[in-house]
């Protein structure tokens, strides 16, 4: 490893970057795609592991924004993570987490994240499941039922070219309700979320937003899909992202997406585990789970930090001592004194109430695991019982936290 230097890749460097990331991923881009993921690195930061002057390794991050329990902070979110073959099991990918969790910590920011490829790695790394997303499967051959009565306000089909601009501000105005959520610029709405051509499945249409409310008020929510015909099955509308005010608005855009002609399946995936439709489905043959996936990984690069920055819902006074391999000033013994008003963590010398792991903290951070469920996994130590409960008390957030923005 004394022969690997890491430094920043400069600009001129991208497509050098881009050739090992997809030669790490078995990737043969059309001029488009890899056109695209250029101008996404260029506004990344870029860490590259050099031997004699060859790149052999590479580690990206966005410099996005996630909301947490009562707030948001930076936080640097992985990607194009990729070690050249040649090079594996020779310390270049733990030295490349390492330089960006030196600059995250020197730039403020607490935490870190990332969609794990393969979700051994990135354990060891500190990294935990901080959020959960569902695949869920509407059978829209007959209406959908529905316990509740959706609104009855007018949906209008919106151009994506002017998505942006109307649909923003109300995911702005929203994003703080779920913990996990990145704050989204307009380009990332266009090349991710409204690009015509699904870069997965060429057979699908272009993007269709419809949006609930009267064109003279406020936006209540929206949903953001594509839909595909096949000649010997039902269609397809395979939804990529439903946000509403009420469950009633919920219901309306279900519905709506339910009943499209020539359509006898709707596809959504990452769904939040609390979507309201599974209690509001009036038959939940009609409406099933197909799977569930860890979506968003949270490392807690600077722990006292990260715990100082969140909101909590209960008092809590209790010592934890957390084991983590990789940041040594995260180590030890320290005392967690919270509750609504405000958080302190401080080291002490005090007995521990409860050890564990970075990994298992970090998934507990945004309130969708519970320091209970660690425990009875047999991966913390209660050294003082109910310790576990009332971190969680202090941990739960009113919905649970979820992200459908994979980078």
């Amino acid at each position: 490893m004394e022969s690997v230097q890491f430094r920043d890749i400069p600009e001129a460097g991208i497509d050098r970057a881009l050739s090992l990331a997809y030669l790490v991923f078995h990737e043969t881009p059309e001029e488009e795609k890899r056109k695209h993921h250029h101008d996404l690195l260029l506004d990344c930061t870029r860490i590259g592991a050099y031997e004699n002057g060859e790149l052999v390794g590479l580690l990206a991050a966005f410099p996005f924004t996630v909301s947490v329990p009562g707030g948001e902070l930076p936080c640097p979110c992985l990607t194009f993570v990729s070690v050249a073959p040649t090079h594996r099991r020779r310390g270049v990918l733990s030295g490349l987490i390492g330089e960006l969790f030196a600059r995250a910590a020197a730039d403020g920011a607490p935490i870190a994240a990332l969609w794990a490829s393969e979700d051994a790695i990135y354990g060891r790394f500190g990294f935990g499941p901080a959020t959960h997303g569902h695949t869920v499967e509407i059978d829209s051959r007959r209406p959908l039922a529905l316990r509740v009565a959706p609104d009855d306000r007018p949906l209008r089909l919106v151009d994506p070219a002017d998505a942006p601009a109307l649909l923003g501000p109300y995911y702005d105005r929203t994003r703080a309700d779920r913990a996990g959520r990145i704050a989204r610029t307009e380009a990332w709405w266009r090349e991710e979320w409204l690009v015509t051509e699904d870069e997965e499945d060429d057979a699908l249409s272009p993007p269709r937003v419809v949006v609930l409310g009267d064109p003279a008020g406020p936006v209540a929510g929206y949903a953001i899909y594509r839909t595909r015909t096949r000649d010997d099955a039902p269609g397809l509308v395979r939804l990529d992202e439903l946000e509403a005010d009420t469950p009633a608005a919920q219901a309306a855009l279900w519905r709506y997406l339910a009943s499209i002609d020539l359509t006898g399946l709707v596809r959504a995936w990452g769904r939040p585990v609390d979507d309201p439709l599974h209690l509001f489905a009036g038959d939940r043959d009609q409406v099933r789970v197909t799977g569930e996936f860890p979506a968003l990984w949270v490392r807690l690069v600077d722990v006292r930090a990260a715990l100082e920055a969140r909101s909590w819902a209960a008092p809590v006074d209790v010592v934890l001592d957390v084991r983590d391999d990789r940041v040594p000033a995260n180590r030890g013994r320290h005392r967690l004194t919270a509750s609504p008003d405000g958080c302190t963590y401080t080291p002490t010398g005090d007995p521990a109430d409860l050890t564990l792991d970075v990994r298992d903290l970090a998934a507990c951070y945004l309130g969708g695991t519970g320091a209970g469920a660690v425990l009875g996994a047999g991966l913390a130590t209660e050294h003082t019982p109910g310790t576990a409960a009332a971190l969680d008390a202090a941990l739960r957030t009113p919905r649970l936290p979820h992200t459908v923005d994979e980078f």
